[in-house]
Formats: C-alpha cells, structure tokens, sequence
C-alpha cells in the first residue's frame, strides 16, 4: 500500500521526483538567466558601462542578482 501512495505522489507533484525535476528545471532556468547576463554586459565596451554606471569588476555581481537576487 505504502508503494501505491508514493506513485501518487510522484504522478501528482507533491514532491519526490516531481519536486526534484522542478528544483532542477528552476536551477537550470537561473543558470542560463545568470550566463546570458554575464555574456551580454561583458560584450559592452568600457565607455558603453560607465554610460551605465557600472564598472567591469560588477558584472558578476550584477548577473548574479539577476539570476539568483540578492
């Protein structure tokens, strides 16, 4: 019985394996977040980020909090 009840509960996402795939979807999902926000404000030119305020040595921080907040 205790078998069937934990089928039910994978099928239905009250966690095991659907919480699992959700928690590693959502990992992924910030990792390409913080990626791509790191690739875009790294092609800027120097004057382009001064323009915004924002020095090289930021970059990471920023693509950070933007992928995982602050």
């Amino acid at each position: 019985m205790a078998h069937i009840a934990d089928n039910a509960r994978i099928v239905h996402g009250d966690g095991g394996f659907g919480a699992l795939v959700r928690r590693v979807s959502d990992m992924l999902a910030r990792r390409r977040v913080f990626k791509r926000t790191y690739a875009e404000l790294s092609q800027l030119s120097t004057r382009e980020l001064d323009d915004l305020g924002i020095s090289r040595s930021m970059i990471s921080r920023l693509a950070y909090e933007a992928a995982y907040g602050k």
